[in-house]
């Protein structure tokens, strides 16, 4: 009996998956596929803002700032967009701390351009981009998210599915490609989240791993890890931070995206597989970019710190492996762990984070502890942004 041709049965599986998955999309966030984020509790918003819920009572009471969603047993509910307006308006009535309510960019700081990365599949990557990104934005701070990885786990969870929604291009591979390319405002999107926006990937990515070598035996044009970092410097003005999430290999995207970036985020799952295949992962990313700044690129950073993800603390061989980090890297290795939770894995399963979804979809415990990790771990992280704008003393 002829078997079925590899290629035509692979092709047949990636047609079935596709259409299923939009189905799901479409059962999801109908009835255009768009996803809108929920609004967010008064008490919420509070700690958002670092206020008091009865201070923002009295300024509903007082008529002043946005006028909540007010629903049953007179709770306050307030959209992204009102988060930000209380922002700006809090902000403006301030005489001292500049900065409180907007933490982003002043005049003479420098874009912060966080590179995401790991060598290995698994170690919470894009879903530390997500969760980074979104709490930023959150914060008041102006965000771009790119997504550098070819599989678009990140453009997924921010409701785009690439072979629907981007059949005609819209990543950055249109930005950087060294034929024709397109300014990079042309391929950034708005999301539902107030202050994030996103350059979403699809698998033209690839088209840049395979285009470079080409360009350099042909000498043509700019340097290859230039690319990024040229096009974000066309809208430099309009963020405070941009999220590279990396794809899950050392080419030349991650390459470039290395090149553009102020400061480099590494997470690490806390295994000895893990940890092995990112010493791998450390020792050719050392030799290449080498050679990159020997071509005259820029390899200084504000800062590097590697992240334990998908952490349990009672699991007693990883907390050898942190220990072993923490031994070998010091303080380069952020002192919030991101731990292993239900609560995160069951939102993906929506595509949604944390911060999306609705506290009452999970027990009260499991919630807040993950939420809480989350939060102190993006703490750490604005603290670093923080500092390298030499406004805080770094942790």
């Amino acid at each position: 009996m002829k078997q079925d041709r590899i290629d035509a049965l692979v092709g047949q599986h990636a047609a079935r998956l596709s259409e299923q998955l939009q189905a799901h999309r479409q059962q999801l966030f109908p009835p255009h596929a768009r996803k809108e984020l929920r609004k967010f509790t008064s008490g919420e918003v509070a700690r958002l803002l670092g206020v008091a819920d009865a201070y923002l009572r009295r300024l509903h009471l007082d008529g002043r700032g946005p006028d909540p969603e007010i629903r049953a047993g007179g709770r306050r509910y307030y959209s992204p967009s009102d988060i930000q307006a209380l922002r700006e308006m809090l902000e403006k009535g301030r005489k001292t701390a500049p900065g409180t309510y907007l933490p982003g960019r002043r005049e003479g700081d420098h874009l912060q351009v966080i590179s995401v990365i790991n060598f290995k599949g698994g170690s919470g990557k894009t879903t530390t981009s997500a969760h980074l990104a979104q709490k930023l934005a959150l914060d008041g701070y102006r965000v771009l998210a790119i997504d550098l990885d070819p599989q678009a786990s990140f453009s997924a969870l921010h409701g785009y599915q690439p072979e629907f929604d981007l059949l005609d291009g819209g990543t950055l591979y249109d930005a950087i490609r060294y034929d024709d390319p397109v300014p990079i405002s042309q391929v950034i999107q708005k999301t539902y989240f107030t202050n994030l926006d996103i350059v979403p990937g699809n698998l033209d990515l690839m088209e840049f791993e395979h285009d470079t070598p080409r360009a350099l035996a042909e000498r043509q044009g700019q340097m290859f890890f230039t690319r990024i970092g040229d096009k974000l410097a066309e809208v430099e003005a309009d963020y405070d931070v941009v999220v590279l999430d990396c794809p899950p290999q050392l080419g030349f995207l991650t390459m470039s995206a290395l090149s553009a970036a102020t400061a480099v985020l590494v997470t690490v799952h806390p295994q000895m597989l893990d940890v092995m295949s990112m010493c791998q992962f450390l020792l050719m990313t050392s030799d290449l970019l080498g050679v990159v700044s020997e071509a005259g690129g820029d390899m200084s950073y504000d800062w590097l710190r590697y992240l334990v993800t998908r952490y349990e603390p009672g699991d007693g061989p990883q907390n050898q492996m942190v220990s072993f980090m923490r031994s070998i890297f010091g303080d380069h290795v952020l002192n919030h762990p991101v731990l292993k939770s239900t609560a995160i894995s069951d939102a993906g399963i929506t595509k949604q984070t944390l911060y999306e979804v609705e506290r009452t979809q999970f027990t009260r415990a499991t919630y807040e502890r993950a939420m809480e990790s989350l939060d102190a771990v993006n703490g750490e992280i604005e603290s670093l942004i923080q500092a390298a704008w030499g406004r805080k003393e770094k942790s």
